[in-house]
This record gives structure tokens, sequence and C-alpha cells, in this order.
């Protein structure tokens, strides 16, 4: 008789367990589908711009297809967006979303930085959608 009583306590710790592993990975998927929301402060159409602009647009594509928005701001055409923003060096990204809030200076070109500053985590291999933390710079 006093088994019986226990099973019932057993079954609903692991039915509690199952629970929460299948919380955790309904979190996990949600945030692999979050939308980044970002900001490139540019000055102009300058190289050091225009690279910002190509690097950051094909980060995007490459690890985050239909999960962004990006807009673009030139603060010669915008200023008192860049002065709102309290931007002070261009070119700038801005992520706005997920949270936390970060901010890259320079023209995206360093790939594994500029993932890093992100939040998004890249496979081992390197290649195609977040899966794992990136590996250390040598």
């Amino acid at each position: 008789m006093g088994e019986d009583e226990t099973k019932p306590a057993a079954d609903s710790a692991n039915d509690n367990q199952r629970e929460v592993v299948a919380a955790l990975e309904h979190a996990m998927m949600d945030q692999a589908q979050e939308t980044y929301v970002l900001t490139l402060y540019v000055t102009g159409i300058r190289p050091r711009s225009q690279r910002a602009i190509d690097n950051i647009q094909r980060l995007c594509e490459e690890y985050l297809p239909g999960r962004y928005e990006l807009k673009i701001v030139d603060i010669y055409q915008q200023p008192a967006l860049a002065q709102g923003a309290q931007i002070i060096a261009a070119p700038t990204l801005v992520k706005l979303l997920p949270e936390p809030l970060r901010r890259i200076v320079g023209d995206m070109s360093d790939d594994g930085r500029v993932l890093v500053a992100m939040g998004i985590k890249v496979p081992e291999d390197g290649q195609g959608p977040a899966t794992s933390a990136p590996k250390p710079a040598p």
C-alpha cells in the first residue's frame, strides 16, 4: 500500500519535469524566431557607409532571413534622428530588438564581432542559421 501512495507523487514529478522541458524547448524556438529590429546610421554615399550597408544586409540575409527589419538612416539627410539616438560616429548599427540594446560602430566588416555583438549564434562550422555560440578568434 505504501508503494501505491508514492507512485502518483513520482508520476506528478515526472509530469512537472516534462512540462518544464517542454516550456524550455518552446522558449528556445520562440527565441530562434525573434525579429531583429536594426537601424544603421551612415554618412551619405561614402565608401565606408556603402561597405557597412552591404555587410549588414549580407549578414542579415545569411543569419536572419525573414527575421529582421533594417532601417538605414543617412545622418546628413536626417540629423535629428541621429541626434535623438545619440549617434556620435558613423557608421553605427543599433540593435533595438531583441534586447539588450547594442551599438556597433564601424563598417561591419568583422562578421564575428558583429554577430557576437548582435547576439546571433552560429554553428560550429560557421555556416547557416544560428544553433550554437561562435568560436573565439585565435
